[in-house]
């Protein structure tokens, strides 16, 4: 059984299911995804998105603020305390740092990066990390802010191996979506080989990165299989390996998922 790690699943274009919500998660299921995590990127969406899986129990969810959505300006400490409490919550994000789209509004950033991680290590919660050309400044944030004991991960990875290191040195797992099956991945498919299976988890980041063969479409959770595939190419191993362990790891990130 597979584990998408991180969709958005409130963004999906349904419309090759008839706008069917449940012919989505059937389709997921035809292909052994077990379960799926909705994550977060805005308060002001978070209950559009929550009244849409609450009633999955497949299917769980974060609470947080993505760094490009600034215009929500400082991010409520007391708002993702009280979410962070809804059933089916199991992390606070995704949050992080993005310098490649927003240069201008890096300390923003960076406190709302801050307030998520303090947050999370007080209710013992695992951080979503969205970082784009912010690695310094990333683990520095973590190594700060953040709660070993609760540990986090950098979802849709393609930074460096020595970032992948330093976050795995913070009990953080690294996880790979679709981008490592593009043809121009190669470097970040060598950070793949160079991660052990045991840090890793999967994900789609759906409806956004569809991999090969489906690049250029929508994607959606059934095509985690696909980076599972590639991951077992690169390392050498059956895929049901990758599946086994990339689930175990999630469960044991994500402790809050029955």
């Amino acid at each position: 059984m597979f584990i998408d790690s991180h969709c958005h699943l409130d963004k999906l274009d349904l419309a090759t299911y008839g706008d069917d919500f449940s012919a989505m998660v059937h389709a997921a299921t035809e292909r052994q995804i077990s379960k799926m995590l909705c994550v977060s990127i805005s308060l002001s969406a978070f209950e559009s998105m929550y009244q849409i899986i609450r009633d999955w129990p497949q299917i769980f969810a974060s609470v947080g603020v993505h760094p490009l959505h600034t215009d929500e300006g400082e991010v409520s400490r007391q708002q993702l305390l009280e979410l962070s409490q809804r059933d089916r919550i199991v992390a606070i994000g995704e949050t992080g740092l993005d310098y490649y789209y927003q240069q201008d509004t890096q300390a923003l950033q960076q406190a709302n990066f801050a307030t998520h991680l303090e947050v999370a290590a007080e209710v013992g919660l695992p951080v979503i990390v969205h970082t784009r050309d912010a690695r310094e400044d990333t683990i520095n944030l973590i190594r700060q802010h953040g709660s070993r004991d609760s540990g986090g991960v950098l979802h849709c990875f393609t930074e460096s191996l020595e970032m992948a290191r330093a976050a795995m040195d913070e009990n953080y797992l690294i996880s790979f979506s679709g981008i490592i099956t593009f043809r121009n991945a190669a470097e970040l498919r060598e950070v793949v080989k160079a991660v052990p299976l045991e840090s890793m988890l999967i994900e789609t980041d759906s409806p956004y990165l569809a991999p090969v063969p489906y690049r250029g479409k929508s994607n959606e959770p059934k095509y985690v299989v696909e980076v599972a595939q590639c991951i077992a190419e690169i390392k050498g191993v059956p895929v049901e390996q990758v599946a086994e362990v990339t689930t175990a790891n999630f469960h044991r990130l994500f402790s809050r998922v029955t």
